[in-house]
């Protein structure tokens, strides 16, 4: 599978090799990570990708996907579905970077990337949450076009639902 690009972004899909070294957190020689990569939330959806791996399969494109900036190549996050669409078209997802990296719209604009290649690949509706006092976090799922779709005592959640799936729509239209 091809890496997704995005104006400041590649959202690079992560082998299960590239998996093992995010969470034994030993970079190949061509592996370049930004200082503070993998974070702790990178280790854990690496983990959760290589059991899905060994489990049923290897979930491309369905799967975690590295940030990296297209400046330099350096990773500095990760975002991935938790797995497969659902009978009823559905994904939920998750991301983060690394503290050094937010608050420059990097979170935002690979979750809309990553929006769009679900969208045109008929995902009819993306799922996700954050802490109720992770502001930061719901801001970025607002931006990419999100909306509030709930909560309960520990998160808020959010979701987009498309009723038409073409391709290359823009979200935040929806």
């Amino acid at each position: 599978m091809s890496d997704l690009v995005t104006a400041r972004l590649v959202l690079h899909p992560m082998s299960v090799s590239e998996a093992e070294r995010v969470v034994a957190g030993e970079s190949d020689s061509g592996a370049r990570w930004a200082p503070g990569y993998p974070t702790d939330g990178d280790v854990s959806a690496a983990r959760r990708f290589l059991g899905t791996c060994a489990n049923t399969g290897d979930p491309q494109p369905f799967g975690n996907y590295e940030i990296r900036r297209r400046e330099d190549g350096q990773a500095i996050g990760g975002l991935g579905f938790h797995g497969p669409a659902d009978e009823n078209g559905s994904v939920t997802i998750g991301y983060g970077l690394i503290p050094s990296a937010r608050g420059k719209g990097y979170a935002s604009e690979a979750l809309r990337g990553l929006l769009l290649f679900a969208q045109a690949r008929g995902v009819t509706c993306v799922k996700g949450d954050a802490d109720h006092d992770n502001i930061a976090s719901q801001h970025v799922m607002m931006a990419a076009g999100m909306r509030p779709a709930g909560q309960d005592e520990r998160v808020r959640y959010f979701e987009i639902v498309w009723t038409d799936t073409t391709a290359n729509t823009d979200p935040r239209s929806q």
